[in-house]
Order: C-alpha cells, then sequence, then structure tokens
C-alpha cells in the first residue's frame, strides 16, 4: 500500500464455487455473522436446481457453526457443511478462486467507494461465469494425501506441546 492509500470501508464476500463447471455463486455483505451467512445459504440453495444435493466446504469459523444455521440445515436436508481442518485453506477451491479475484480484478483497483468495490467483484463473478472452466487440482491425489499427513504430524506435534 502506498502512503495515501485510503480505505473506503470493507465488505464480506460470500462465495460458493460449483467445482465441476466453475461457476460461482457469490453475494457481498457488510458483515460476516451469522444472519449473513444464512441469507447466502438461502441464495445458494434457490440458485441451485432442486434434485442436487449441496456439499459446501467451509472452515471453522463461529458463524458457520451457529445454533440458528444448524436448525435451518436440519430443516434443508439437501445442504450439507463440511469443514476444513484448522490451517488447511488450501483444501478449499474457493479460495483459489478469491485469490484469482484479487490479482486480476482488486490488487491494482482503485475503489472509492464500498459500492465501487462490490460492483468490481460482482463484474468479476459475472466475468468468470461467462466463460467458466472446472477448477483442477494441479497435484496428484498421492501429492496432496501426502501434504495432508505432513500438516497432520505437525499439528499434532504442536497439540502435545
Amino acid at each position: 500500500m502506498t502512503h495515501d492509500y485510503k480505505r473506503h470501508g470493507t465488505r464480506t464476500l460470500f462465495a460458493a464455487l460449483n467445482i465441476a463447471t466453475g461457476k460461482v455463486i457469490g453475494q457481498c455483505k457488510a458483515k460476516h455473522r451469522h444472519q449473513e451467512f444464512l441469507a447466502f445459504l438461502r441464495k445458494v440453495e434457490r440458485e441451485t436446481p432442486a434434485e442436487l444435493k449441496l456439499h459446501l466446504i467451509v472452515d471453522n469459523y463461529a458463524t458457520h457453526k451457529h445454533e440458528k444455521v444448524k436448525k435451518w440445515l436440519k430443516r434443508n436436508q439437501r445442504v450439507h457443511l463440511h469443514f476444513i481442518p484448522t490451517s488447511s485453506s488450501w483444501l478449499n477451491l474457493v479460495e483459489r478462486f478469491f485469490g484469482i479475484l484479487t490479482e486480476k480484478q482488486l490488487r491494482r483497483g482503485a475503489h472509492r467507494s464500498v459500492k465501487d468495490l462490490e460492483k468490481s467483484i460482482h463484474e468479476f463473478i459475472d466475468m468468470t461465469n461467462e466463460d467458466s472452466k472446472p477448477f483442477v487440482w494441479t497435484k496428484s491425489v498421492e501429492q496432496i494425501l501426502e501434504k495432508v499427513g505432513r500438516a497432520r504430524e505437525s499439528l499434532s506435534k504442536l497439540q502435545s506441546v
């Protein structure tokens, strides 16, 4: 950031990536509470064909485990949340999409307002969806599992200290 950098505000981007198609459902919110997360889950459910089950990979943020979220999930049995281990965001491909969004759309942008920032984010999502492609892991299953094993070993050493 430069000396004259001015922050006009922030937004939380909730996003769901369909790994089979590369399409993204995104929603910007002012806050990252259970209310906003539930609104996003409802949006994803509405925009996904009813015959499909939804398996969403999420981190361990407390918002995702709130009691009202749990109650909503019980009523909406086609939606399943899968929690990734702490410090393993690389397992969630939507994080790669966030990286591409940052690299290609946000990093060099000059957003003069939160509204301008949101517009830029939604333009990128629309552009991504117009020419979507499946996300493909660049590592083999063996390489990924080896890394998971090393991470698990490191975490268990930390926990035993």
